[in-house]
């Protein structure tokens, strides 16, 4: 035998989504959308990271010790010839090549910075939408299940006036139940996007790091050996060979770390 209560007009047996949607109104239909909305952002975020997020791979890091030991055309070279498909989907892969290239091309130091910087946040800006959406969810339920159980309070005090004080607590109560269900509902769904947001935000800060340490990895091997030589045989003494060390010694220090930091974050 059905329960009347969770019979709809068809005469087919209704859900609990059914029934919390009776009770809850349009307030509790905003609210199921919401959360599908943001847990279809969030599969799509996971499926997006992992082909396009930023990894610090074996091999990466092996070529960046190989760069660092003995710098050379022959490592970003290397990189490009043994990339496959998966791994060029790897914003951080095209980074490294692309600076190890510049630096040996001798490009200026501060386009190579800029440049470096430009690109890095590119490979995270495409994270920021979902995260900023999911945060949104986060805040935004509390205060739709708010205004859902203000619409329900509202509701069952002018069916209690409209009885001239015949209502009993029962009544009144089951009312207020009613009308409680959409905060539960707002609250149920902002606790877990709230922690899915946090959790997504340390994952970007994470990789924003290992960009930053990767890439000042690359930028602080010192190079220009030949460069400098060739300075040094068509120079005066003791002016374009200080010009150039000067210039070598731009790619490292403290201050191309906190650039990148800045850039990217």
């Amino acid at each position: 035998m059905s329960d009347p209560l969770l019979t709809d007009a068809t005469g087919l047996s209704a859900g609990p989504v059914s029934q919390l949607m009776e009770m809850g109104g349009p307030v509790m239909m905003v609210l199921l959308a919401i959360a599908v909305a943001g847990l279809v952002t969030f599969v799509y975020l996971m499926l997006f990271g992992t082909f396009f997020a930023p990894r610090f791979t074996a091999k990466l890091k092996k070529a960046i010790t190989v760069w660092q030991q003995k710098p050379g055309s022959e490592v970003p070279g290397q990189l490009q010839r043994n990339a496959g498909r998966y791994r060029r989907l790897n914003p951080l892969h095209g980074l490294v090549v692309d600076t190890m290239n510049a630096r040996l091309k001798g490009t200026d130091p501060q386009h190579i910075r800029e440049t470096v910087a430009r690109d890095a946040h590119h490979a995270l800006e495409p994270f920021e939408a979902p995260l900023k959406i999911i945060e949104v969810i986060a805040a935004l339920a509390p205060l739709l299940g708010l205004l859902g159980t203000v619409m329900g309070m509202m509701e069952a005090f002018s069916a209690m006036a409209a009885t001239e004080g015949r209502a009993n607590a029962s009544q009144l109560s089951g009312g207020i139940y009613e009308a409680l269900t959409t905060t539960a509902a707002g609250l149920v769904i902002a606790i877990p996007f709230a922690a899915l947001a946090a959790w997504i935000e340390f994952r970007l800060r994470r990789i924003q790091k290992t960009i930053n340490s990767a890439l000042v990895s690359v930028l602080s091997v010192p190079l220009g050996a030949p460069e400098s030589y060739e300075v040094t045989e068509n120079a005066e003494p003791g002016t374009d060979t200080t010009h150039a060390s000067r210039r070598f010694a731009n790619y490292s220090g403290t201050g191309q770390q906190g650039r990148l930091a800045n850039a990217t974050g």
